[in-house]
């Protein structure tokens, strides 16, 4: 138990400097540099188009249900995402998508 305590607390403590170091180096009036301001452009698409492969990297696409669930999902996502431009409400809709067709539609695929 004490063990586990201890964990949780260094996990604490080094997700806690990794969320406060930012603002610790880029404060006040110092300029953010080029570098990292173009990071903060690219690496949401990046993270996001890995999250896609590693959601996808399992499906089998030459035997039943040939990833329909998942790529109806994604087309919902995608959809959802272009018509009201709410990252949120696009994967929670996607993700409830995907669990309707799963659990209720899986004897159609």
């Amino acid at each position: 138990m004490t063990e586990q305590i201890i964990k949780i607390i260094i996990m604490s403590l080094v997700t806690m400097t990794i969320r406060f170091l930012p603002f610790l180096i880029f404060h006040g009036n110092k300029k953010t540099p080029d570098f990292i301001s173009y990071l903060g452009q690219v690496l949401p698409y990046a993270i996001i188009g890995m999250l896609v492969v590693f959601c996808l990297k399992n499906v089998d696409f030459t035997s039943k249900p040939h990833g329909l669930p998942e790529i109806i999902s994604i087309a919902v996502i995608g959809a959802i995402h272009v018509w009201k431009k709410n990252s949120i409400l696009s994967i929670i809709c996607g993700t409830a998508c995907y669990i309707a067709l799963v659990n209720f539609c899986s004897p159609l695929f």
